[in-house]
C-alpha cells in the first residue's frame, strides 16, 4: 500500500480504528486508490506494457511464444485487463503464464478468470501456493473476512526461491520477499529496448497494513525476520526500472505523460528505487520499535 494513499485513508479514520476494521480499510483503499477504474495501456520498455487499472498495476511481457502477465487486479477486473491487452495490440488468449507479487485479492482477483480465458499456467512460489489456492481464506490477517476472498484456482507450476522462468527468449527470476504475505515475490528480468538492456524489478513484500504486527504478538511467527530479510534482498537489487504493484507508487499518470516525449527514459529511475528501499527499511524498523514497546 502506497504511503500517499495510506495517509489519505488514515486521515479519514485513525490507524487504530482501521486495524480493528479491515473491511473499512479495504473499502477506503479501493475507492481512494481507484482500483477498479479502467485506464489506457502504455508501453514501458521493449516487450513490457502496463495493462492494469487506474490504481492497480498489471504488467504484460510479450514474446513470440505467448505472454506473461504479472498481477490481475481485483475480482471483476478481468474484462478491463483483457480490453487493455487488446488495445495494446495483443491477444489475452495468448497469455501463457500468470504470475503475482502476492496472493491478495487486489493482485490476484482475476487470475481464475484470465486462466479460463487463456488456458495460461499459474506459477507461484511454494510459500504462496496454499494461500492462493484457498482463495485468501488462509491469509494470516484477512483470512476470516469474506470481503477479502477471491476465486481460487490451481497453481500448476510451483516455483523455488531464485528460480528462473523462460518463455519465448524472455527470462524472469522469482525471489522470495516474504512479510506482507508469507510467499510475497519480487520478479527480476532484463529487457532490451533501442539497442540497450535494462534491469527491471517488480518489488513486493514490505507493505505493513493496519493491524499487522512485527513483534510482541506478531501477525505470524517469523514475520520480523522475513521483513528484515526482504529489505536486504531488495537493497541488493539495482534496477534501471522498478515497477510496483500499486499505480500511485509507480506514478503512472506522470510517467505516461512523460513517456510520450521521453520514451523509455520516463520509466528509468534507479535513484527513486534507492529512495523507496531506504523508506521501506525505515518503515520496517519503526514498526519493529513500536510493536516491541511495552
Amino acid at each position: 500500500m502506497r504511503a500517499l494513499i495510506l495517509a489519505s485513508i488514515v486521515a479519514l479514520a485513525p490507524a487504530a480504528v482501521l486495524a480493528q476494521d479491515p473491511v473499512a480499510f479495504l473499502e477506503r483503499a479501493r475507492k481512494l486508490g481507484r482500483w477498479e477504474e479502467p485506464t489506457p495501456p502504455v508501453r514501458i520498455a521493449g516487450p513490457l506494457y502496463f495493462v492494469g487499472t487506474r490504481g492497480l498495476s498489471v504488467y504484460l511481457l510479450t514474446t513470440p511464444e505467448g505472454h506473461i502477465l504479472i498481477n490481475t487486479g481485483m475480482p471483476g477486473s478481468g474484462p478491463m485487463i483483457e480490453a487493455a491487452i487488446r488495445k495494446a495490440g495483443f491477444r489475452p488468449e495468448d497469455i501463457r503464464l500468470l504470475l503475482a507479487g502476492h496472493a491478495h485479492l487486489d493482485h490476484v482477483g482475476a487470475h481464475a478468470y484470465l486462466k479460463r480465458r487463456s488456458g495460461a499456467q499459474i506459477a507461484m512460489l511454494a510459500q504462496e501456493k496454499e494461500l492462493f489456492e484457498s482463495g485468501g481464506k488462509l491469509d494470516f490477517h484477512y483470512g476470516g473476512y469474506p470481503q477479502f476472498a477471491f476465486e481460487p484456482a490451481a497453481v500448476e507450476r510451483v516455483l523455488r526461491d531464485g528460480e528462473t522462468i523462460t518463455l519465448g527468449g524472455l527470462s524472469i527470476t522469482a525471489l522470495l520477499t516474504a512479510g506482507h504475505t508469507r510467499g510475497a515475490t519480487t520478479f527480476v528480468t532484463t529487457l532490451a529496448h533501442g539497442g540497450r538492456r535494462y534491469a527491471v524489478v517488480f518489488p513486493s513484500g514490505t507493505s505493513i497494513n493496519p493491524g499487522y504486527r512485527l513483534a510482541g504478538t506478531p501477525s505470524y511467527p517469523g514475520i520480523a525476520d522475513d521483513m528484515r530479510r526482504t529489505v536486504g534482498v531488495l537493497e541488493g537489487l539495482a534496477p534501471d526500472i522498478w515497477l510496483p504493484a500499486h499505480s500511485d507508487v509507480l506514478e503512472l499518470e506522470s510517467r505516461r505523460a512523460r513517456s510520450m516525449v521521453e520514451g523509455v527514459h520516463a520509466w528509468i529511475d534507479p535513484r527513486g528505487y534507492r529512495r523507496w528501499v531506504t523508506g521501506q527499511r525505515m518503515m520496517v524498523e519503526r514498526a519493529l520499535r513500536q510493536d516491541s514497546a511495552p
